[in-house]
């Protein structure tokens, strides 16, 4: 029998957070929050983080504010409890109070549910993985100027790998896949068919746009400077070709006055230089191969400058300037950019798969998944769990041991996404004092010289005694 959410042990004050009808949300001063503590380390993690978490609340509102902490349970606690890894009452809380919490879950062996965090995404439909990436000031990393890195990261949560489609090898659904594809559909690229997985992405406009359209919304809110659509679209073109192509559309329909793309600001930029510039030549100066493309490719080169200087009266005269820009790159170009030239990126909307390559690419640079916090958002339902990114490394279960970061910077991803933007400020600013002074957890004492190595627990204390 699946456990309901009148199972779990309900706090005795709080009321729920709601989205109102212009699509806000409604966070009253003591909103009821659920949260997961998780496997492994989850429990250790879980209370210095709810520590920080709180103390930064306190001091932010002088007590007028207060989270009121709804435990619910997924992972093994709640298979050793009911008997269930996922408790129907655990989704439940979590669409019911809209915004919750979680540490890091243990995946299930064997055959069902391939991922508890993929089912809650896929259950609430969280369709952005929102992934911020910052260094903090001390923070040992293998790159010469983590300082450089500051992106943030939407990545599409719903489609694409995490649709799941696919057949094993040699059995008889994949056989009965590749005989449709070969017969019916006349594929001939299958090298050897008789001994192949299938696997199927999808990638809808739909998917793409509310992706895309978040991005540009988060990055129009915080001022930043650019969106950049990652993709592999180069080789895939229907798939991830069409996510950089929808996304531009939606740029272009729904910004129109805020945004321009980098090529129409190299086109409006060779125009102000000179202003007696034909389409031709401009065109020319945009695309390096253009004398030796085809007549038609010549002509839509043209047309691109010609539809770009039409924007002339809103964009032209170094108006684009101020404007977001709006931008793409391939996926494997960009894994080695975000090396060599971290400054050029800013906001990255990207597909699933690309985007967990980027994200823990990045973390790397900043020292690591063990601070690296993470949300997955519906903004439309206003819907959102914030997570651990790291697994539940069981070894140092119980040891009070492990870097908490990571969920307590995802709280402070929380208690911004709620407008308590006061207690995030804190949080952030007790962080970098405690790194800053050198008092951290092993997996960053052990490569900081003069480091002061704490527990779990203790760093939480030093991140409060740091809000000042």
């Amino acid at each position: 029998m699946p456990a309901p959410m009148a199972d779990f042990p309900k706090p005795s004050a709080g009321q729920p957070i709601t989205m109102s009808q212009d699509g806000v949300l409604a966070v009253p001063d003591n909103p009821i929050v659920p949260f997961i503590e998780g496997d492994g380390t989850g429990p250790d993690i879980w209370r210095a983080s709810v520590r920080v978490l709180d103390a930064a609340v306190e001091k932010a509102f002088a007590g007028k504010k207060k989270i009121e902490w709804f435990e619910v349970f997924a992972g093994e606690k709640a298979f050793k409890t009911f008997g269930d890894w996922l408790p129907q009452g655990t989704v439940d809380a979590y669409k019911q109070y809209l915004v919750g919490i979680k540490g890091p879950l243990t995946t299930p062996i064997g055959k069902g549910i391939r991922s508890l965090n993929v089912a809650l995404r896929q259950m609430l439909d969280l369709y952005v993985c929102l992934r911020p990436v910052r260094w903090f000031k001390g923070v040992p990393s293998p790159v010469k100027d983590p300082g450089s890195v500051d992106m943030v990261i939407f990545r599409e949560n719903c489609e694409d790998i995490y649709a799941g489609i696919e057949w094993e090898a040699e059995s008889a659904d994949a056989k009965k896949v590749i005989a449709f594809l070969e017969k019916e559909m006349g594929v001939k690229k299958i090298r050897f068919p008789n001994t192949s997985g299938i696997g199927i992405k999808p990638v809808s406009r739909e998917g793409t746009e509310r992706l895309v359209r978040a991005a540009i919304q988060y990055a129009l809110k915080f001022n930043r400077k650019s969106v950049n659509i990652v993709h592999k679209g180069n080789i895939m073109k229907f798939t991830e070709g069409a996510f950089k192509s929808w996304g531009y559309d939606l740029a272009a329909s729904e910004f129109r006055g805020q945004v321009v793309t980098e090529r129409e600001s190299w086109i409006l930029g060779n125009k102000e230089a000179n202003a007696d510039l034909s389409a031709e030549d401009n065109a020319k100066q945009i695309e390096p191969g253009f004398d030796m493309a085809p007549p038609d490719a010549q002509k839509e080169f043209i047309e691109e400058v010609n539809q770009a200087l039409a924007l002339w009266e809103t964009h032209g005269g170094g108006k684009w300037k101020k404007m977001l820009r709006i931008r793409d790159s391939i996926a494997d170009i960009t894994l080695q950019q975000v090396l060599t030239r971290p400054k050029e990126f800013d906001v990255i909307a990207t597909l699933n798969l690309n985007g967990d390559y980027l994200s823990d690419a990045l973390a790397a640079q900043v020292g690591g998944i063990g601070i690296a916090p993470g949300g997955n958002i519906n903004y439309v339902t206003g819907h959102a769990i914030f997570e651990a990114t790291h697994g539940t490394a069981p070894k140092y279960a119980n040891l009070d041991k492990v870097n908490p970061g990571s969920v307590i910077l995802s709280g402070e991803m929380m208690l911004r996404h709620l407008g308590w933007n006061e207690a995030a400020d804190l949080v952030i600013k007790g962080m970098d004092g405690a790194i800053a002074a050198g008092t951290v957890t092993y997996d960053f004492a052990r490569l900081m010289g003069g480091a002061k190595e704490v527990k779990c627990s203790e760093f939480a204390d030093a991140i409060i005694s740091h809000m000042g």
